[in-house]
């Protein structure tokens, strides 16, 4: 039996994996990558590493074992067909009888558009048959602090979600949270909504800002519209900059509001607080 980690080298999936590292052995451990040289360092601690893309079915031919438990890192190639790419391996690991397929999703009150690939992909695991554990992922904090330049250099935090509030947590946290289930008993055909401890508005994101640099940062809300063309001025493509900009428009309906408590309750601890992350980042 092995613990399988897609996506392995990513944000999250290499989260996942040094977790896991430091509770189960090493040869525990396969983790699916894409690009074999950025695991050079897993495989020197003892992992198994396999090559395998979503793009191409056949990589995942004999991939997975009966009895193994497998994170589906859920995709980051929107214009590729992620549900489809997802299929991929839902396909492998029933034609293999894992023993769960864990796969990273995002919160069920979220209507974005964001969100559906999630919500296809959900259909396709329930429809399999395969023991499953929907990991209902909320915000990232890194999706702000991993980018605070702009918002240093121009003294504001720009963004189209109102009032709105966000229970978000650090990748570390929602990492801890799919090794618990990896690692322990009883997630079979659970569905567990994650999201940080406290909730916080932008407005309440650029105080802090303001108080760890010193300096004057203002929140400056602008239309879902004007968020859409400074995210495509930014040089994102314009599909994606349409879904991010969606996403604020679910920020201020309050569909970013975790308040289940799930996501402390499976790591056992309080989730990072969102001062830490800004701390981290204006560090690093």
């Amino acid at each position: 039996m092995s613990i399988v980690v897609t996506g392995a080298t990513g944000r999250l999936g290499r989260h996942v994996v040094e977790q896991l590292l430091e509770k189960v052995p090493a040869e525990q451990i396969t983790a699916v990558v894409r690009t074999p040289e950025k695991a050079a360092g897993l495989a020197e601690r003892g992992v198994r590493i396999a090559v395998a893309d979503y793009n191409a079915p056949e990589t995942f031919d004999g991939l997975f074992a009966a009895g193994d438990k497998v994170l589906l890192v859920s995709g980051n190639e929107f214009d590729k067909g992620r549900v489809q790419q997802h299929q991929v391996v839902i396909d492998a690991a029933r034609a293999a009888g894992v023993a769960l397929l864990a796969y990273t999703s995002a919160p069920g009150t979220l209507t974005a558009a964001l969100a559906d690939d999630h919500r296809g992909t959900e259909q396709a695991l329930l429809a399999s048959g395969l023991p499953y554990a929907l990991l209902r992922n909320g915000w990232y904090h890194e999706n702000h602090t991993e980018n605070l330049a702009p918002v240093l250099e121009h003294g504001a935090v720009v963004q189209a979600a109102g009032d709105g509030r966000v229970s978000s947590a650090s990748r570390a946290d929602y990492a801890a949270a799919a090794v618990a289930v990896l690692t322990g008993e009883g997630h079979e055909n659970k569905t567990y909504e994650l999201g940080g401890d406290e909730a916080w508005s932008f407005a309440e994101y650029a105080a802090e800002l303001s108080r760890q640099t010193g300096r004057e940062i203002a929140y400056r809300p602008v239309s879902v519209e004007a968020f859409e063309g400074i995210l495509a001025g930014a040089g994102l493509p314009g599909p994606l900059a349409a879904i991010l900009a969606g996403v604020e428009a679910s920020v201020e309906k309050g569909e970013l509001v975790v308040s289940t408590g799930d996501l402390s309750r499976l790591t056992g601890r309080p989730t990072t607080p969102l001062a830490e992350a800004i701390s981290a980042a204006l560090k690093g």
